[in-house]
């Protein structure tokens, strides 16, 4: 008798989404394992950095960690913007209480050759000269570069010049003298009635800045005007006037502080 033939199974082609979902499930639980243990760790990073901001005193065992306010870089600066409000610069007040030692010749020649480095890279040597003396450093502010004409107020393009001269001479604890000097044209207006006025304006405009801008003891600086009566060059020629309109920083020395009166 002959065996009857059995059809062929049909082929099962779709036997690879089992194992495709097997593979998706493991994947899942890795993913979530990853997630879980990274959860963990932060919580755990937390609880150690408040532990240690608690030992050191930073914050209260049951208050949360203060918020701490980032400051860009680029907002940030170890000397502002040069202008008659500073708050910041070396040598200023924030810097009061320093202790801070006399600059004697080896240190005057020092500080003038840091300033006319500075002047010659500002292009600005012919509004500031500087001469050492047995009275010490003298820093002569001409007029040109700082006044108007026949005013008494600090001009604002020249804060800058004169912040930079101050930040240097006031690292020292020496006794300055602000000295206003003008030639010998008269001038007769309500405010300076002659050159006597004018001269001591400009001098002691010149102490009221260092004053308020920088540490300076306001026992050991003082002003004075001596109107056309202590000329460098001669009042003759327009040359000659424009070096006798000045103002004079001087930095005294032990020798000029014991001729002082």
């Amino acid at each position: 008798m002959a065996l009857k033939k059995q059809p062929e199974k049909h082929v099962n082609h779709e036997r690879w989404l089992v194992s495709y979902a097997d593979f998706i499930t493991l994947l899942f639980a890795v993913f979530v394992t990853l997630y879980a243990m990274s959860q963990s760790d932060k919580k755990k990073t937390e609880e150690v950095m408040q532990s240690i901001q608690q030992s050191f005193g930073m914050i209260q065992s049951s208050a949360p960690a203060p918020k701490i306010n980032v400051i860009p870089s680029q907002q940030m600066s170890v000397i502002p913007a040069i202008k008659p409000q500073i708050s910041i610069v070396a040598g200023s007040r924030a810097a009061r209480g320093q202790t801070r030692t006399r600059a004697e010749e080896k240190d005057f020649r020092q500080i003038k050759s840091t300033i006319e480095a500075y002047l010659v890279k500002q292009g600005a040597q012919h509004k500031v000269s500087l001469t050492i003396t047995r009275r010490g450093l003298i820093v002569s502010l001409k007029e040109a570069g700082f006044f108007n004409s026949g005013q008494a107020n600090i001009r604002p393009d020249a804060y800058e010049l004169i912040n930079t001269i101050s930040e240097v001479v006031t690292q020292y604890n020496n006794p300055l003298r602000l000295e206003g000097h003008t030639d010998n044209m008269p001038i007769s207006t309500g405010q300076f009635p002659s050159n006597w006025e004018l001269s001591t304006a400009r001098a002691t405009n010149g102490l009221k800045y260092l004053l308020k801008h920088f540490d300076v003891d306001p026992e050991t600086i003082s002003a004075t005007g001596y109107a056309e009566f202590r000329p460098l060059a001669s009042n003759d020629t327009s040359e000659g006037r424009a070096r006798n309109r000045r103002v004079d920083l001087v930095m005294l020395s032990s020798e000029g502080e014991r001729g002082e009166p």
